[in-house]
């Protein structure tokens, strides 16, 4: 046998065996606490799917519909996009992640980005908005029509009834 080694449950304790159980005591009562809550501090995320057509000259606006599935349902949503800088028209679908939903209502309110690209034909998009409830929307896609754009997007995103 080791000396030292389990000695404090084979003799009367000492203070440094009755210090070391209450501070193994405290380390297991804190992971048992962070543990049950850790579920709400970490927020959710959802998969996302976009369509929608838009058209322009210097001032751009759009609509479109969409889902949102989370949490194993899914949303549908209703999107309007604006912006500046953009000529010409086109139409597109966008998939993707929303990052830091909490709830599906979450999802509601207004994106803001920068932006810049060029359709001719068939083209590529990637984009990443935030809205003020602290949703992120990671989204790429495609996009079919004629269209140059340079400076600020957005778009606006509401629940449907379902």
């Amino acid at each position: 046998m080791v000396p030292g080694r389990y000695q404090c449950a084979r003799r009367r304790p000492s203070t440094l065996c009755i210090h070391s159980r209450k501070f193994g005591a405290a380390i297991v009562g804190a992971a048992i606490i962070l543990g049950g809550t850790s579920a709400d501090c970490y927020s959710q995320r959802g998969s996302i799917h976009l369509t929608v057509v838009k058209a322009g000259f210097i001032v751009g606006t759009g609509s479109g519909t969409g889902t949102l599935d989370y949490q194993g349902r899914t949303y549908r949503l209703r999107v309007s996009s604006f912006g500046f800088g953009t000529i010409g028209v086109s139409g597109g679908e966008l998939v993707g992640t929303a990052y830091n939903l909490r709830t599906a209502a979450d999802i509601a309110g207004t994106y803001k980005a920068a932006a810049a690209g060029l359709t001719v034909g068939a083209g590529g998009q990637v984009a990443r908005f935030q809205n003020a409830n602290g949703v992120i929307l990671e989204l790429v896609g495609a996009q079919l029509g004629l269209a140059v754009s340079l400076g600020s997007a957005g778009m606006t995103i509401a629940l449907q009834a379902p």
